[in-house]
Formats: C-alpha cells, sequence, structure tokens
C-alpha cells in the first residue's frame, strides 16, 4: 500500500462560491490580483505520484501557485 499527502494552496474552484453562499464577487476577490492553481494542476500532480514505480512511495507533495509563498501570504498584483 502507498499513501501520498497532496497540500494544494489556493486552487480556483466552485468551493469559493459555496464558501460566501453564492456571492460571486466575494468568491472571486479570493484569486484578485493572482494566478490561482485550478484542478488540472492538482490532478496532474495526483497522476505523478500514482504513476511511480512500484517501488517509490511519494510521502507528500506541497504545490502551490507562484504567487503563493505560505498559506497566508500570497503576492497579489
Amino acid at each position: 500500500i502507498r499513501v501520498t499527502e497532496i497540500n494544494p494552496g489556493l486552487v480556483e474552484t466552485e468551493f469559493s462560491i459555496v464558501r460566501f453562499a453564492g456571492d460571486r464577487e466575494r468568491a472571486e476577490a479570493v484569486y484578485k490580483g493572482m494566478t490561482p492553481l485550478f484542478g488540472e494542476d492538482v490532478a496532474d500532480c495526483v497522476t505523478w505520484a500514482a504513476t511511480r514505480p512500484p517501488h517509490v512511495n511519494i510521502d507528500e507533495i506541497v504545490v502551490r501557485p507562484r504567487d503563493q509563498a505560505t498559506a497566508t501570504l500570497v503576492d497579489r498584483d
């Protein structure tokens, strides 16, 4: 059994719309002035980890947009 933990940073999904109860303006503000990750970026990490040879286990992948230094530090234009 192999287990991989994938920790994405800001990913543009419908979650922000749900989080702000359908308020699209507030949801879009989350990503304003920066380029977030997209679902495809995270899926690519999953695919990569899952396709390593059987003797290789990827313990953890931390993937963030280039504009995001930490969970709370984001460089915005």
